[in-house]
């Protein structure tokens, strides 16, 4: 009778030895793949290919500039009010002191009016102060040559009965009532004199506080009268009035932007800037800027340092003659250098810069026929060009169009 013969398992042995068979398939697979995909045919008239060369660097940033006045004055209303009449419309040629509009504010004459009302009040009252001080002044001085005159015919009756009573011709009582009565009008010649002194006192002290009221009143009156000459909207400066924000019956509120007038003697150009360049930028930097197949060279005057949403300003203004035919609002593309003109190895700018960051790039071999990886350092850039620090060589060919279709190959073959 037969026997079953049983299948043998696989050994630990055998197991190991298919798993070395299948790591050494898999890594020279990888490596043949790899050795083959490290390589990549390129089209040479896809490609853009730049030689570097050492020469000198400018380093500059684009910018935009817009054409400004070299002065600009802003009318805004110094007081509310309906816009009454329009003088002068704006594109107009103005003198310093034309009328340019008139406003009309009701409640500001009745202030005026009622202020007159208190100043004509105010000095009644100061008039009829000065002219009762006068009369009292009077009457005092009447009181006084009064007791003088008694004083005087007592005094002649004082020194008679002296004498009377010496010789016993009248008696002490009479004397001595005589003698009373003149010291009694000497007593109230001195208070008369004291009373006189101190009412004089008083009314030049109320006189003064009337007349310094009486000037704070007349202050006030003319700045409300100033405040009504402001209803007329005059040119401050001569130039030419380029926007007038006002229309008849319109009503102006205090501090509302009216217009504006631009001096006509020359322009500047504002130009806003990233914040990145804050530091480097100091009066005196230059710029330049191409306009009917000329150049011209601009200079940085003034830097405002508030910065908005990541950007800052500054007023650049020409270095001799002004463009012929340049307007107000005119935009500029400006070439605004950060630093000075020296010598050093340049690669032009390319599309390569997005994908490496500056950090490699293909080199040509020098028969051409393919270009390999290399790792480099830029420095400083401009519109135009890269500052090579690190890597690369004077006449060396650089790949230096878009790397996107290259993946990560070491090497391009070049057909």
């Amino acid at each position: 009778m037969d026997r079953p013969i049983e299948k043998k398992r696989w050994s630990l042995k055998k197991v190991a030895g298919l798993f070395l068979i299948g790591v050494f398939i898999f890594a020279s697979a990888y490596g043949f793949i790899k050795s083959r995909g490290s390589k990549l045919n390129v089209d040479v008239e896809r490609i853009t290919i730049a030689t570097v060369e050492k020469g000198p660097f400018q380093e500059f940033i684009p910018v935009i500039g817009t054409v400004l006045p070299i002065k600009t004055v802003y009318l805004d209303a110094m007081e509310g009010g309906r816009v009454e009449e329009v003088y002068i419309e704006a594109g107009s040629l103005v003198h310093e002191g034309d009328k340019i509009l008139k406003l009309a504010n009701t409640n500001l004459l009745l202030d005026i009016m009622y202020r007159e009302t208190q100043l004509f009040e105010q000095s009644n009252n100061l008039r009829n102060t000065r002219l009762a001080m006068e009369q009292h002044r009077l009457t005092l001085r009447r009181e006084l040559l009064e007791l003088e005159y008694q004083i005087q015919r007592q005094k002649g009756i004082y020194e008679r009965d002296a004498e009377l009573v010496k010789k016993e011709l009248i008696s002490q009582q009479e004397y001595e009532q005589a003698r009373d009565e003149y010291q009694y009008l000497l007593k109230r010649k001195e208070l008369a004199i004291e009373t006189q002194k101190q009412d004089s006192i008083f009314r030049q002290v109320q006189i003064k506080q009337l007349e310094a009221s009486m000037k704070r009143m007349q202050t006030n009156l003319d700045l409300v009268r100033e405040k009504l000459e402001n209803l007329v909207i005059r040119a401050p400066i001569s130039g030419q009035l380029t926007s007038l924000n006002a229309e008849i019956g319109e009503s102006k509120s205090p501090g509302e932007r009216l217009g504006r007038i631009d001096v006509l003697e020359g322009f500047k150009v504002r130009a806003a800037i990233d914040e990145h360049y804050i530091a480097r930028i100091e009066i005196g930097r230059t710029g330049t800027f191409d306009l009917a197949g000329k150049s011209y060279k601009l200079i940085v005057r003034k830097i405002y340092p508030e910065v908005r949403e990541g950007r800052f300003e500054v007023d650049m203004e020409f270095d001799g003659a002004s463009p012929q035919g340049i307007r107000r609002g005119q935009t500029l593309h400006i070439r605004l250098e950060l630093g000075e003109l020296s010598e050093a190895l340049l690669l032009p700018r390319g599309g390569f810069y997005q994908k490496t960051g500056g950090q490699w790039v293909y080199v040509l071999d020098k028969s051409g026929e393919f270009a390999t990886k290399r790792a480099i350092r830029l420095g400083r850039q401009n519109p135009r060009v890269f500052e090579v620090l690190e890597g690369l060589e004077p006449g060396e060919r650089v790949i230096i169009s878009m790397y996107d279709s290259f993946g990560d190959m070491d090497k391009l073959i070049l057909k």
